[in-house]
């Protein structure tokens, strides 16, 4: 069993410090997908994540609706304000996640403009496949994300450092999957890459944007 852990939404004071605790304690990696207003006001949190050798990507700037949703110049500014907070701490090439409703994938997660800015600034874009929703339910969501990881090769589990969320079962799940024997991982599986370093793939391709957006030529 494969597992990519990864933290959105954050970094929230209070939450981040226990979640960065609880991987240290188990010596975990993990990606954090910031939202950028939330990383301005805590960039000593932001600092600290990098620190302890996790990796930082672009969750847009305020996660109020998703990329796909508006109009092109906001789009734009969601993910440019962003990677501007995260400067050099950003992976190379940088990573965004854009923002989903109810955790799915669809159309509504990138629109023409956000897609062409994460292609110009080459952009790797990291889906997911296991979301446990633990932003609505903090105590019920580690045994959805467990049956969800055993049904996969390789699970790409969405938590989030928000109050409220995983932290409450949090180190008894990585306990869980450790005694499970998973593999704990960075990478992320070739169906949650649509685009790669700029250049869209066949998982890109494999969703139904809108509007109808052409797989590029090499």
């Amino acid at each position: 069993m494969l597992v990519t852990l990864t933290f959105d939404n954050g970094p929230t004071p209070g939450v981040t410090e226990a979640v960065l605790d609880a991987l240290a304690e188990r010596g975990l990696r993990a990606w954090f997908f910031v939202v950028g207003e939330r990383a301005a006001r805590h960039h000593d949190l932001l600092e600290r994540i990098h620190r302890c050798g996790h990796l930082i990507g672009n969750h847009t700037w305020s996660h109020a609706d998703p990329l796909g949703d508006l109009d092109g110049r906001r789009a734009v500014d969601e993910l440019a304000r962003t990677d501007a907070v995260i400067g050099a701490l950003a992976c190379v090439p940088p990573v965004t996640r854009p923002c989903g409703r109810g955790g799915t994938i669809g159309p509504h997660l990138l629109g023409p403009a956000a897609t062409e800015y994460v292609r110009v600034h080459r952009h790797t874009v990291a889906l997911w496949n296991n979301v446990p929703g633990d932003w609505f339910d903090e105590h019920g969501w580690a045994e959805r994300a467990w049956r969800a990881a055993l049904d996969e090769r390789h699970s790409v589990i969405v938590l989030h450092d928000i109050e409220g969320a995983c932290l409450a079962e949090l180190p008894s799940f990585l306990d869980r999957l450790i005694a499970g024997t998973a593999e704990f991982v960075t990478d992320f599986p070739e169906e949650c890459l649509p685009i790669i370093a700029g250049q869209l793939t066949p998982a890109f391709a494999a969703i139904d944007w809108r509007p109808p957006m052409e797989l590029a030529a090499d």
